[in-house]
């Protein structure tokens, strides 16, 4: 441990923001990391504690003490070797993961946490700029090949675990660019798309091979890969949004969140889209969905130059601070204000949609009303609407954005017959497979939605699989 008392005489700086009448303006990225020496300081705050729980906390089993008192030593190519460790990709995380380690940081319970993804951001990219981040093809290949369908999170980090111990790997992608929701879910003021360019052209410096604009089960014929393949990972995701069963829902202006944040993120790419134009410039736009995804729509649809945004969330407003029932160090689910929140939006919990009003076939009116939560003596939550408690708001645009119920059976999944699980997700074996010898799936096609970082373990666990499958013996960490 480098610095004995930091955490007693440091307090927590995080990284700064544009302003905001910057930033609605386009849309990079909205952080400004901290120099490296405030960086440092921040880094000397860990206190080594016996127990790090920020480690249990991560999907990833981070380490995160040893690379905090290595940058604060000033030992930064030693910590980003060491983070790489359980991480394919920091770069990635240090930007869109909500943090699990630092809700389990032992300073955490009566301070500030430590900020682990910032330092995580500032160890990355200085590897970036100091030229540490090359390409490390494997020596000697095994003659085994595995194709990995989907280039998401878990894809990606399936790729790069099986590539690295010689197999060879091709991915196929659906979209016209890798990253899968990393690219068309997440907006460019959170995750610049020159940041999974940058990665792609290393991964392939190793060796792996991206086919993209190919939709296995549409374009190619499933069973194919497993007469090309020695082994398949299908990484598709969860990608059938939940819908919202009102009246007037077929009105048009009534949207799936992840419709919309696509296109936009492929008009500030200047890829080319076939489907109807979705812009909120001038609109009154309305969210129903309270979660990141909800909010990302919230930053996307004020840079778009709406008139007035609103999010409307079904369930009660959460509480601003940890209590007892959300106990360190477990993940609190606590009151969320994003950096689009900041920019313009009116938010409000315990509201239910009961109808859309249109005009011309065009959404103009949402009614709602308010609803109270109950429990019952099992813990069981019940919802009840408020009487006389019935409202209206204009609306132009309506975006849902309530989550994902499992991946699309029409297609790979049908064609291939496998198994689901009572969620309709791919139904695994403890060890990734799936009902048919050879086929695996990682991340939320098998999970169901989840965390970029829990899609990358999953995707590295997945890959030891594969690779103990094909060899009988794995020195992957998983």
């Amino acid at each position: 441990m480098g610095k004995l008392t930091g955490f007693k005489e440091i307090e927590r700086k995080n990284f700064n923001k544009r302003s905001i009448e910057e930033r609605i303006k386009d849309y990079k990225e909205v952080y400004i990391p901290l120099e490296e020496e405030e960086m440092k300081e921040q880094a000397s705050r860990c206190m080594d504690c016996g127990t790090p729980f920020c480690n249990w906390g991560c999907p990833l089993g981070n380490v995160a003490p040893d690379w905090n008192d290595m940058l604060y030593k000033g030992q930064l190519e030693k910590a980003y070797k060491r983070l790489t460790l359980t991480n394919n990709f920091p770069e990635f995380t240090g930007r869109v993961c909500p943090a699990l380690c630092e809700a389990a940081c032992a300073l955490g319970i009566n301070r500030k946490a430590v900020s682990v993804r910032e330092i995580e951001f500032t160890i990355i990219e200085k590897a970036f700029a100091e030229g540490w981040v090359k390409a490390n093809p494997p020596k000697v290949r095994t003659g085994k090949k595995v194709a990995v369908v989907g280039s998401g999170p878990s894809g990606l980090a399936a790729a790069a675990e099986l590539n690295s111990v010689g197999h060879e790997v091709t991915v196929f992608e659906k979209s016209e660019k890798i990253g899968g929701l990393l690219r068309y879910g997440i907006p460019d003021f959170k995750l610049e798309k020159s940041v999974i360019d940058r990665r792609e052209a290393i991964m392939e410096e190793e060796g792996i091979t991206f086919k993209t604009g190919v939709e296995v089960g549409v374009d190619i014929e499933a069973k194919e890969l497993l007469d090309d393949f020695d082994a398949v990972i299908l990484t598709g995701g969860s990608s059938v949004p939940r819908d919202l069963k009102a009246e007037g829902r077929e009105l048009k202006g009534v949207h799936f969140a992840m419709d919309y944040l696509s296109q936009q993120n492929k008009r500030v790419s200047n890829e080319k889209f076939d489907e109807e134009e979705i812009n909120a410039k001038g609109k009154n736009v309305i969210v129903i969905g309270g979660g990141d995804t909800g909010s990302d729509c919230v930053g996307t649809a004020v840079r778009q130059g709406a008139k007035k945004v609103y999010q409307f969330e079904i369930m009660p407003k959460p509480k601003e601070e940890r209590d007892d029932t959300m106990p360190w160090p477990t993940y609190p689910k606590i009151l969320k204000t994003t950096t689009s929140h900041e920019e313009g939006c009116e938010r409000d919990w315990n509201v239910i949609t009961k109808a859309f009003v249109g005009e011309d076939g065009k959404v103009k009116k949402l009614l709602g009303a308010k609803v109270e939560w109950t429990k019952n003596e099992n813990g069981r939550m019940s919802m009840q609407e408020v009487p006389n408690s019935e409202f209206e708001v204009e609306a132009e645009l309506v975006f849902l954005a309530m989550g994902f119920l499992h991946p699309k059976h029409e297609g790979m999944i049908g064609e291939l017959g496998l198994k689901l699980d009572e969620r309709g997700n791919v139904y695994t074996s403890e060890n990734g497979m799936t009902s048919v010898e050879g086929i695996f799936s990682a991340g939320d096609m098998r999970t169901g939605q989840s965390l970029v970082v829990k899609c990358i373990h999953d995707g590295r666990m997945i890959a030891k699989s594969v690779d103990e499958y094909l060899m009988g013996d794995s020195f992957l960490r998983g």
